[in-house]
Order: structure tokens, then C-alpha cells, then sequence
């Protein structure tokens, strides 16, 4: 049986193998486009997983070894290394995608030895330690559990202590301090300590993916949205693209047409100097991804252009993942967007006259369901234009709400 592929032996067809990430990133690297070098681990071998007591068989086992190889191959860099080790992300990625999933863990391999190595090799140790708290941090949530508001709680210490206004004004010695104080964690909270063997480190998180997938979250999910059990979730392991390598550098989510409007216009946001989640995650505020034009000219018009040629493929608005390292593009995701039904409508309407899908296929891509909810009622835009916002956030519901305001701290 083989269980895994390399992204070069993938593509956009294969989805019940790979998952829905695994399968686009294949598509992606087939069509010629940045993708980080990586393999998928597939779905078969998750139901392996599970006929064989919740643990990876032998051939799985053996075909990770060969497939690290390989890619150690291609990419110059070996995990454990002290000159130039092998850092790879591991996330996660059923046929369909579905809350309760593993979240992702970046920057595996890092360890107190390699670590030393990364900073040597950039010259840039507040980067290196940056990236191993960061490791730190999700590995020990994901793997082992521990609270994340744990290891945040750390950091905010760290940072109400020396009057810091933002995670970029960590020092390296705060960061050398904060990764110890990590570390004491696992001992304290888990009972064992963080793992510095690479491998290990690997097959714990692909575990923690594999067990994901029937968590009573995703199950519930399932249930409820008829999606069969017996499908099982890939996992994908990728070669590391660093955001957070310094003001050259960053990562962005991106949707090809806005989700909430379904205009025809490029909708998301970016943050410089920043890695995986902290563009969702509100610890900064991050920029729109129009201003990308003025700071990064060159890099704003590759990704327009891959952006469109993406939509034009799949014949759909997508939503884009991508990571700038050292002013080098890398994609990371694309998959149909999620969207309002508003923009559905439009979405669907403007696909037709742009001729890359029928009006058959238009009228089936709304949810009836959904239809419902453009009825409800919507503030006039010109009387809003009137008044000035007490304060802004991300709309929760489909229509208009008023009533008393209270704030609770």
C-alpha cells in the first residue's frame, strides 16, 4: 500500500487521498507555482492508523523515513543538523474541511542544539529563539495538551514586565528566558519534557493529527453535517518558510473576491515580520493586502497574478495562505472560500458572464438554505455615511441588529 505522496505526484482530483490541503498543494506545485517542498500523508494511512490500535504500522513508519529523505535530498537540509538542519510544518487535512481538526505545528525540528545552528546560519538569533517558543508553544497545546493560555500568559508577563507594547519588542534574552520557562511547562504540566529528537517530534504531531480525527468535536461535526466517518484526514509535512524573518518577510490569508460583498476585488491581510497564525490570532493589527502595492510592488503583482490564475483553475473564489520569506513569495493554501450568501449570489452571477462556469452550475452552488438570510434586513449604506462608528469589529450575523449596547471587563 502506499501511503505517501510527494506534492509532486498529487493533484486537485485526489482530494479523498489527500485531503482537501494536500490535494491543492499537489495541484499548486504541478502548475508551477512557490509551494514549499513537502509530502501528504493520505487518508489511507489514517485508517491504518485506526486498524492498527491507534498507532503508525511499520510500512507507514518506513515510507515517512523514505520520504524525509527524499526531500532532505532536495532541499539541501537534514533534520539534527548543526550546519543546516531540516524544519518542517505538520497540518492537517481531511477530504472536507471540518472544525476539531489539529491545529498546525510549525518550526518542528528545532531543538536546543539546531536552534544554535539556525541562528548561525541567518545571524540572527532573535529569530531563531523566536521560532523555538513558537514551537514550543503549539507542540506542547497540540501534542500534549497543555493550555494554551499558559504559554500566552508567559509571553503577556513578559511583556507587561518590560512595558512592551507588542511580541516585537521581545528581546533575545527575553526570548531565552521565555523558552525556558516554556520548557519548565511540560515538566510541570504534562509531566515529561519537550522531546529534542526531530523525528520524535514528527511522528507525536502526526499522531496528534490522526487522533484528531475522531475528537468528539469533529465527530459532532460529522454527525450533524452527514460527512462519513470511515474517510479519515490527511496530514501534510512541508519544508519551513519563515514570515518571521524580519521586515522583508511575512505571512498573509487572501480571498480572490470579497467573501462578504462576493465584489470582484482581491479581500485579505497581511502581516510583516510574522509567522502561522498571528494574522488571525489579534496580537497585532494586521494591514490590508492592497497596502502590499506600496511596500512590496514586485511581490503585490506576483500574487495578484497567481491569485487570478488560481480562481481561473478552479473556476471559483479562492482562499489563498502565503508566506514571504526574505521577499520571496510561497504559497502555502488554496481552496473554494467560504463566503456569505449574499456573495454567493454575485459570486455565482459574475462566474457566468465571466464564462467559467453555466448557469446550471451557478444555480447549484447556492445553498437553499442559505437563500434566506439576504432577506434579512440591512442597514442603509448612505445613513450610515451619516454617522460616526462608536468602534469596529468582524460582523457575526447576516443582517441588521439594534438594541442597548453593554460592555462587560
Amino acid at each position: 500500500m502506499k501511503y505517501i505522496y510527494r506534492f509532486e505526484e498529487g493533484n486537485k482530483d485526489m482530494r479523498r487521498l489527500l485531503g482537501g490541503k494536500g490535494a491543492n498543494l499537489a495541484q499548486m506545485t504541478t502548475m508551477g507555482f512557490p509551494v514549499p517542498s513537502g509530502f501528504t500523508i493520505s487518508t489511507e494511512a489514517c485508517k491504518a492508523f485506526y486498524d492498527n490500535d491507534n498507532q503508525l504500522n511499520d510500512e507507514t513508519l518506513a515510507q515517512i523515513d523514505e520520504a524525509l529523505d527524499q526531500l532532505s535530498t532536495k532541499v539541501g537540509k537534514q533534520f539534527n543538523s548543526l550546519t543546516n538542519p531540516l524544519l518542517v510544518s505538520v497540518r492537517s487535512g481531511a477530504a472536507i474541511s471540518m472544525p476539531g481538526m489539529m491545529d498546525t505545528i510549525l518550526n518542528i525540528g528545532l531543538n536546543d542544539q539546531t536552534v544554535q545552528a539556525l541562528a548561525q546560519i541567518t545571524d540572527n538569533e532573535r529569530f531563531a529563539y523566536d521560532s523555538y517558543r513558537r514551537l514550543l508553544a503549539m507542540f506542547g497545546n497540540v501534542v500534549y495538551e497543555i493550555p494554551e493560555d499558559i504559554f500566552d500568559q508567559i509571553l503577556e508577563d513578559t511583556k507587561i514586565t518590560n512595558h512592551y507594547e507588542s511580541d516585537l519588542d521581545l528581546t533575545v534574552d527575553d526570548l531565552h528566558t521565555i523558552v525556558g520557562k516554556f520548557k519548565a511547562l511540560y515538566i510541570a504540566e504534562a509531566g515529561k519534557e519537550f522531546p529534542q529528537d526531530p523525528k520524535v517530534q514528527l511522528l507525536a504531531a502526526v499522531n496528534a493529527v490522526f487522533e484528531s480525527w475522531n475528537n468528539h468535536r469533529a465527530q459532532v461535526y460529522r454527525r450533524e453535517n452527514h460527512i462519513a466517518g470511515d474517510l479519515g484526514t490527511a496530514v501534510n509535512v512541508q519544508m519551513m518558510v519563515f514570515g518571521n524573518a524580519g521586515e522583508d518577510s511575512g505571512t498573509g490569508v487572501a480571498f480572490t473576491r470579497n467573501p462578504a460583498t462576493g465584489k470582484n476585488q482581491l479581500f485579505g491581510e497581511y502581516l510583516l515580520n510574522a509567522q502561522g497564525e498571528d494574522v488571525v490570532a489579534g496580537i497585532r493589527t494586521p494591514q490590508p493586502i492592497s497596502t502590499l502595492a506600496d511596500t512590496m510592488p514586485d511581490l503585490y503583482n506576483e500574487f495578484v497574478a497567481t491569485a487570478k490564475k488560481l480562481e481561473i483553475h478552479y473556476r471559483d473564489m479562492q482562499d489563498l495562505e502565503f508566506t514571504i520569506e526574505h521577499g520571496t513569495l510561497y504559497m502555502l493554501q488554496a481552496r473554494n472560500g467560504k463566503r456569505t450568501p449574499t456573495a454567493a449570489v454575485k459570486i455565482a452571477v459574475d462566474l457566468v458572464e465571466e464564462g467559467l462556469i453555466s448557469r446550471t452550475e451557478a444555480l447549484l452552488r447556492i445553498n437553499p438554505d442559505s437563500v434566506g438570510a439576504i432577506l434579512y434586513p440591512e442597514f442603509d449604506e448612505a445613513e450610515l455615511k451619516q454617522n460616526q462608528p462608536a468602534a469596529s469589529g468582524l460582523p457575526a450575523s447576516p443582517g441588521a441588529a439594534s438594541g442597548q449596547i453593554y460592555f462587560y471587563g
